[in-house]
């Protein structure tokens, strides 16, 4: 089957443990102690007040059949005094979210923004093979399911539960044990049925949680890939890989909904036999005379005030398990620890002379295929080491491996001595500036992209950077000039004014040390030759380690090393290799050939 796509493999969730959900959530909540306390005293109040609209109900209607004049003014004060808890139950409800909103907002704030940081400390494997849609849509569910569950753990399932306790306590006291054993047969059966239900259709919520995050992978990869698309004219095959997959996902969803309706019914149907038996008891206690028909109205008011909490409470469980559900995606991100750390009190780089050092050095992606095997090499102080050779051979893996992107499986790197894994990541990219190949730029202005080499850098700093890239001309020739989009990705600019952007945004970082990888394979000739003039004057003061397609662009290196299978089988000057007439020397007798036919081609 074409690219796995149409394979709905549902993948087995491991299921958070309660208590280690509420123990990652009660720092969240610790935050803002004072609004938590108010909101909960709030909260208290609420309850309170709630609990004694029942009485004050029974009163008036016991008030209402007493023939005395009394009878005429104590029936409104009890009306008013019913208004008046009605009113303050609600409002102090209100009140006790508006308390409790900053600390929910500001759980979510936090959890998004550590999800965010930690997936920015995982290792570059993870985001090669990272579905984008998908891990976007758990972030999003997993911070909505966090305020969720903040909120009605807090403020439903704790207050519904201590009013149950209190109504069975009141009807206990008040009238006879039945009511009070009733009540707790039905309350005991509502939550058994709802948990028990509950948990067997969680592999529901489950499954359609990951079919959508399975078809919103689909559709962004598709939508990023939309040149490709376009190119084998597949728009087609697209759209019915996004409908088998939309497809997958509604089967999931009716399953949900079927089981949803089965657990409303049950639950509905609890309710009602609990309902009925204590009305059938407290109209017989009214009929005997052990109970007035205020108290058959206190009955029924605590009861409609005691399992309309009790049904919300079953959705709200269904909610917090589907909330769990989705939780569960994003702290599993968390769990994931990065490949590449920081040692214990790890220092900083301390960058004296920039000088880089690959010792031994034996690397592969998997173990079955070695990339780089006893790889030594040195750049000295100021040194433009260049790199070449044939694809596979290794060359772009030294770099990522200078950048720590990975760690090694044997020997060591050093820059001024210092082996790069014992140092801190963050200091030690600081002093490298590196020009891909590939070069990504963010979806916004050119300038912003430029600014991006150092967001603190002065406007004159930026246009210095613009015109040693030699992108002043291209720039004056937009009508937006440096507020011109560049489009998701930088598909609105050329390639070789992509690379352009690039190398300007490194000029501003103004790093010791510079990784040029193929940084001028997507430049014409002349825009090439502008931009190695540039390079070559800020390499000056640089150690620099140029990988290399073009032989052309490295002709002026200290040192060329040639690379093969992933280790060093010539190197020396551009000159020197020639005369060698080795590798090196094939190479470039093949590219000048090839730039000759182009030239006799094109005049």
């Amino acid at each position: 089957m074409k690219r796995g796509y149409g394979q709905h493999h549902i993948k087995s969730f491991k299921e958070i443990e309660f208590w280690l959900l509420i123990k990652t959530l009660w720092p969240y909540l610790l935050i803002h102690k004072t609004r938590v306390v108010a909101a909960i005293t709030l909260m208290a109040g609420s309850i309170a007040v709630s609990l004694g609209m029942p009485w004050a109900l029974k009163e008036l209607v016991d008030a209402l059949e007493d023939p005395l004049v009394t009878a005429l003014v104590i029936p409104v004060g009890f009306v008013l005094l019913y208004g008046a808890m009605r009113f303050g139950s609600v409002f102090l409800s209100e009140l006790r979210d508006a308390v409790f909103s900053r600390v929910t907002e500001s759980a979510m704030r936090k959890v998004g923004l550590e999800v965010f940081e930690h997936l920015h400390k995982l290792e570059l494997d993870f985001h090669l093979s990272r579905q984008t849609g998908g891990i976007s849509r758990d972030i999003d569910r997993g911070t909505n399911g966090i305020n969720f569950m903040m909120r009605f753990m807090v403020f439903n399932i704790l207050p519904t539960i201590v009013q149950l306790a209190i109504v069975m306590v009141i009807l206990l006291l008040a009238f006879n044990v039945w009511f009070s054993l009733v009540t707790l047969a039905c309350v005991l059966a509502y939550i058994l049925f709802s948990v028990v239900t509950t948990e067997w259709r969680t592999r529901f919520v489950k499954e359609a949680n990951q079919l959508d995050s399975k078809s919103s992978t689909r559709a962004i990869d598709s939508l990023l890939n939309y040149e490709t698309v376009k190119y084998f004219n597949n728009e087609q095959f697209e759209s019915q890989q996004y409908d088998q997959n939309l497809q997958a996902w509604e089967q999931a969803r009716v399953k949900n909904r079927l089981s949803l309706a089965l657990l409303n019914s049950g639950q509905a149907l609890i309710i009602a036999i609990g309902l009925t038996a204590l009305m059938y008891l407290a109209a017989s206690g009214v009929v005997d005379g052990s109970m007035t028909l205020g108290d058959l109205v206190m009955v029924n008011a605590y009861l409609l005030q005691m399992f309309i909490p009790l049904g919300a409470l079953g959705f709200i469980y269904r909610e917090i398990r589907r909330a769990m559900s989705d939780v569960e995606n994003m702290f599993d991100l968390l769990k994931r620890q990065p490949r590449v750390q920081d040692q214990a009190d790890a220092p900083g780089l301390h960058i004296a002379q920039a000088s880089i050092e690959f010792d031994q050095v034996d690397f592969a992606y998997q173990p079955e295929r070695a990339i780089l095997n006893k790889l030594s090499f040195s750049v000295a102080a100021g040194q433009k080491v260049a790199i070449v050779g044939p694809s596979g051979a290794g060359k772009s893996t030294i770099g990522r491996l200078l950048f720590r992107f990975y760690d090694l499986q044997g020997g060591s790197i050093r820059i001024d001595g210092q082996a790069i894994d014992q140092v801190q990541q963050l200091s030690l990219r600081q002093h490298i500036g590196v020009v891909p190949q590939d070069t990504v730029l963010f979806n916004d202005s050119i300038w912003n992209n430029v600014a991006y080499g150092c967001p603190d850098a002065s406007d004159e700093a930026i246009w210095q950077a613009i015109e040693m890239a030699n992108l002043r001309g291209f720039i004056g020739s937009l009508p937006d000039g440096v507020e011109t989009l560049v489009g998701e990705r930088g598909l609105k600019v050329s390639g070789g004014e992509k690379q352009r952007i690039a190398i300007a945004r490194v000029l501003l970082k103004n790093p010791p040390i510079l990784l040029f990888d193929e940084a001028t394979s997507a430049l014409d000739s002349e825009s090439e030759r502008s931009i190695l003039k540039a390079l070559a004057e800020i390499a000056k003061q640089r150690t620099t380690l140029v990988i290399a397609h073009r032989l052309s662009t490295i002709i002026d290196a200290d040192r060329i090393l040639v690379l093969d299978q992933g280790q060093i089988v010539e190197q020396g000057t551009h000159q020197q290799l020639l005369a060698n007439d080795g590798q090196y020397s094939h190479l470039w007798q093949l590219q000048q050939q090839a730039a000759e036919d182009q030239h006799n081609q094109t005049s």
